[in-house]
């Protein structure tokens, strides 16, 4: 999607903060931090949101997971815990539509944090 904020990161057309990439997934450190560690786990192909993940779709999700777990050990904090967080629609506060999964961790979280 050419006005798509993640897919012009994903394209190298904006630059970002990469920590991993593979042929399904993109992930880059947030530019607003919530966290020590707040990294991005995005879909290389352009998803809206999580209200448009479909049985064509769905299998990226395991591929985000399991970067989110590999991120997690590599970046130190699968130990003490972490949380994954995405968002959905204007209600749900997604700003950047499309499909996004937030990986926070390397403090206590609180409940009103991601």
């Amino acid at each position: 999607m050419s006005d798509c904020l993640f897919c012009k990161i994903i394209a190298g057309e904006i630059p970002s903060t990469k920590v991993y990439e593979d042929e399904y997934v993109y992930a880059f450190k947030d530019i607003n931090p919530l966290a020590p560690v707040h990294v991005l786990i995005v879909p290389k192909n352009h998803i809206s949101g999580a209200s448009e993940i479909t049985s064509e779709n769905s299998a990226v999700v395991s591929k985000i997971f399991e970067t989110a777990a590999r991120l997690a050990k590599e970046l130190g904090i699968a130990e003490d815990g972490f949380r994954i967080v995405t968002n959905c629609g204007e209600h749900g506060c997604q700003s950047v539509k499309h499909l996004h999964f937030h990986l926070l961790g390397g403090k206590q979280l609180t409940a009103d944090m991601g």
